[in-house]
């Protein structure tokens, strides 16, 4: 699995969690305590995690971390990925690794190739997408309301 977080500001580092699939537990441990937590700290209270509705990210444990972290999550619409602009960016990623002269062969070169093309995508570029999805938020809460069904946007 591989995981990413962007903002306006910047980006954490891209996360490969190899050995099997991910569970609350690794989530918490691979990811939201070494990555999350102080990216959240360096940004400050305008920070808000945007995480799908996958079960590692809405377990209890999970939950009651981010609660005593006190990291603020936005409420997301089942089914939604297209809402969250991380989704763009990991196309965008996808079609620049499809589109090498040479397919990486082996996990070791996936690998190397997703951490090339993460920190290769200029930052203008994320802000842009972000700034272009700035009423995420409004966005989320029609969808919910909507129970996933059209929108005004």
């Amino acid at each position: 699995m591989v995981w990413g977080g962007i903002c306006i500001q910047g980006r954490t580092e891209l996360v490969v969690v190899n050995g099997g699939s991910v569970n609350a537990a690794r989530y918490i441990n691979d990811i939201l305590h070494p990555v999350v937590r102080p990216f959240a700290g360096a940004i400050g209270h305008d920070f808000i995690l945007m995480h799908d509705n996958a079960r590692p990210h809405t377990a209890r444990i999970t939950r009651q971390y981010l609660d005593r972290e006190t990291i603020e999550v936005m409420e997301w619409p089942a089914r939604s990925p297209d809402l969250n602009p991380i989704e763009h960016v990991w196309d965008l990623i996808s079609r620049r690794i499809a589109g090498r002269n040479t397919a990486p062969q082996t996990i070791q070169q996936l690998t190397q190739a997703l951490l090339q093309e993460w920190m290769a995508i200029p930052q203008y570029m994320i802000r842009r997408l972000i700034i272009s999805m700035r009423s995420m938020r409004n966005r989320c809460r029609e969808c919910i309301t909507a129970r996933g069904g059209t929108t005004s946007y």
